[in-house]
C-alpha cells in the first residue's frame, strides 16, 4: 500500500463517498477526510428542520459506509488549506496531509448575497445543526406565542417567512403549513395555530425555475390552497430580529429562514483557478482544474456545464456522478491513460409539496399530484443509505399520513441567536 499512489476526498457528501466507492478498484491508498463523521442525505433535511424526521433518519457513519473498503481511512477533521504547489492539504491546522491526486467535494453553505449579517436572523438549511436551529425556532416560536399577551407579538410569532422558491423553499413551506394546520392544533390551548400565516418569497418571476413552468404554476397553486402566501417578483431587502422586507413591504415575523442562494466553499480560492461569483471552479470539462490536472472538484464546489454550455444545478444527482466520472478519471491516469470528459445524465426533478401533492419532471415525461408525490416517496427511500433508515423512515412516513402527527418535536438544539426573541418576563 506504500506504493501506491495517494488519492485525498475532500468531502463525504454524496460527491465525495460516491467517489471513493468508485475507487474500489483502483490501486491508490484513499484518505476521505470530513469535518462531521457522517454523511448526510440532504434531499430529505427540510424533514429534520420541521420535525418530520431525526437527524439519524437520514445520516449514516462514513466509516460504516466504506467499511468493506481496506485501502480507504477516514479522516475526522476540517480542512483549512490546500497547497496545491506541495500537493498537500491542511487539517484542523497543524495536520498536514500529501496527495497524488486530489477531489474536492466540500460542498456549499447558503449565501446572503453580501449581507452575511442576516444568517442570524434567517439560518439556511445545509447541515445537520441547520435543521435543528430551524426546528427549535420554528416550535419554540409557537411556543412563545402561547403565553404572550400581545396580539400583535402572538401575529409575529405566528408567523413564518421563507426566502426563495427553489426546492428547498416550497418544500420548507408545504411542510410548515401541513405542521401548523393538521399536527399542531389540539397541542394548544391559547393560540390557535390553524391561522398561522406562512410566506414563500421568491425574488425571480416564479417558483421552481428549474423545472418547467407549468411544474413551477402548478406548485403555486398547491401552495395556495394548502394556505400558504406565494410571492413572487418580491426580493428580500431586508431582515432583523423583528421580521424581513419583503418587496418594500416590512413584515412581522419572529421566524424567517432562508433558502436563496448558495456560496461555494472557500477552498477553492487555494486552487489558483478561476472562479464563478459564488465561489464555484470553472473546471475542465473533465472536472480537473486548469494549471492542477491531479485535482478534480466536483459537486457544489465547482461550476460544471451541460451539453448546452448551461451551469449544472446543485443537486446530489450532479454530485454522485461528478464524483464517480473524477474517480473513473483518476484511475486513468494512474493507469497512463487519458481522462474524459464529463457528460452529465439528467435523470429528473422532483419537489414534494405537501399530502398528496408534488411535481416531477423526469425524461419519461412530467407529472403532478399524486402520482408525483408516491414517486417522490419510492424514489427517496430507494436512495436512502442503509436498511434502518429506509425502514425507519417508512414507518414515520405512514405515521404521519395516518395520524397527520410528527413524531420529532423536539426544541433540543442550541440557541444561536438568544436576542433574537426575548422571552416574557415572569409574572
Amino acid at each position: 500500500m506504500r506504493g501506491l499512489p495517494r488519492v485525498v476526498i475532500i468531502g463525504g457528501g454524496f460527491g465525495g463517498l460516491w467517489a471513493a466507492r468508485a475507487l474500489r478498484d483502483v490501486p491508490a491508498r484513499v484518505t476521505v477526510i470530513d469535518r462531521t463523521n457522517h454523511h448526510l442525505f440532504q434531499p430529505l433535511l427540510y424533514q429534520v428542520a420541521l420535525a418530520g424526521l431525526a437527524p439519524s433518519d437520514i445520516t449514516i457513519p462514513i466509516r460504516w459506509a466504506l467499511r468493506r473498503d481496506p485501502h480507504v481511512e477516514v479522516v475526522l477533521g476540517e480542512v483549512t488549506r490546500i497547497d496545491a504547489v506541495a500537493k498537500s492539504v491542511e487539517v484542523d491546522g497543524p495536520l498536514r496531509i500529501p496527495y497524488d491526486y486530489l477531489i474536492v467535494a466540500a460542498g456549499a453553505r447558503h449565501a446572503y448575497f453580501g449581507r452575511d449579517e442576516w444568517e442570524r436572523y434567517a439560518p439556511g438549511l445545509k447541515s445537520i445543526d441547520d435543521a435543528l436551529e430551524i426546528r427549535r425556532r420554528f416550535l419554540l416560536a409557537f411556543e412563545r406565542a402561547e403565553r404572550a399577551d400581545d396580539p400583535a407579538e402572538r401575529d409575529a410569532l405566528s408567523t413564518v417567512v421563507i426566502v426563495g422558491g427553489g426546492p428547498t423553499g416550497v418544500e420548507l413551506a408545504g411542510l410548515a403549513s401541513e405542521i401548523a394546520r393538521k399536527a399542531l392544533p389540539r397541542d394548544f390551548r391559547r393560540v390557535d395555530t390553524r391561522r398561522s400565516r406562512i410566506l414563500l418569497v421568491e425574488a425571480g418571476p416564479r417558483l421552481l425555475p428549474t423545472f418547467p413552468e407549468r411544474l413551477g404554476e402548478r406548485a403555486r397553486r398547491d401552495l395556495a390552497d394548502m394556505g400558504v402566501e406565494v410571492r413572487t417578483g418580491a426580493p428580500v431587502t431586508g431582515v432583523d430580529d423583528t421580521g424581513a422586507t419583503v418587496g418594500g413591504e416590512f413584515i412581522r415575523s419572529r421566524t424567517v429562514f432562508w433558502a436563496a442562494g448558495n456560496a461555494a466553499s472557500p477552498l477553492g480560492r487555494d486552487l489558483g483557478a478561476p472562479l464563478d461569483r459564488a465561489g464555484r471552479v470553472i473546471v475542465n470539462p473533465d472536472l480537473s482544474v486548469p494549471g492542477h490536472l491531479e485535482v478534480f472538484v466536483v459537486g457544489d464546489a465547482a461550476l460544471m456545464t451541460g451539453p448546452d454550455g448551461a451551469p449544472l444545478p446543485g443537486v446530489a444527482q450532479v454530485a454522485m456522478q461528478g464524483g464517480t466520472h473524477a474517480a473513473h478519471n483518476i484511475g486513468r491516469l494512474i493507469r497512463f491513460g487519458p481522462t474524459l470528459p464529463f457528460r452529465y445524465h439528467n435523470l429528473g426533478d422532483m419537489a414534494t409539496i405537501g399530502r398528496n401533492r408534488a411535481v416531477a419532471n423526469l425524461p419519461v415525461g412530467t407529472f403532478t399530484g399524486w402520482i408525483a408525490w408516491m414517486m417522490w416517496l419510492g424514489i427517496h427511500l430507494v436512495k436512502l443509505i442503509g436498511f434502518r433508515n429506509r425502514a425507519t423512515v417508512l414507518i414515520q412516513w405512514a405515521y404521519a399520513y395516518v395520524t397527520f402527527q410528527r413524531g420529532v418535536r423536539l426544541i433540543t438544539a442550541h440557541d444561536r441567536s438568544e436576542a433574537r426573541v426575548a422571552p416574557r418576563a415572569a409574572g
